[in-house]
């Protein structure tokens, strides 16, 4: 691409990304002050709970939540300290594991919604 983009579409993308850290940090805000995790952990519930068998791979969860490994290893972690997921051996793959979401990962996913919910309406 040779061409500059114009000065008018510069200045909406430009907008539209401020826009869009504005009110991820209001939820984020919202989603604290509610005593509850942050929104990378409802995002990886709510992959999660759209599993019919309720779990993924983290390979998986990577991919869908454009997350580097090192950071979704350590977001699971955290959350499976927190008793929201857990994980599990793959029978077909020795190394490799399943990330399931528990009762209480189900709950938090529900209660992270009631802050999270309105924050985007």
């Amino acid at each position: 691409m040779s061409q500059q983009p114009d000065e008018a579409i510069v200045q909406a993308w430009a907008r539209l990304v401020r826009a869009g850290q504005m009110t991820m940090s209001r939820i984020e805000g919202e989603l604290k002050q509610a005593g509850l995790p942050p929104l990378a952990w409802y995002d990886v519930l709510l992959e999660l709970s759209r599993e019919k068998q309720g779990m993924l791979r983290p390979v998986e969860l990577e991919r869908r939540l454009l997350l580097a490994q090192y950071n979704a290893s350590r977001l699971i972690d955290r959350m499976a300290r927190a008793g929201l997921v857990t994980r599990q051996a793959c029978p077909e793959d020795g190394r490799g594991q399943f990330v399931p979401i528990t009762r209480e990962g189900k709950d938090m996913q529900r209660r992270m919604w009631r802050a999270y919910g309105p924050a985007i309406a």
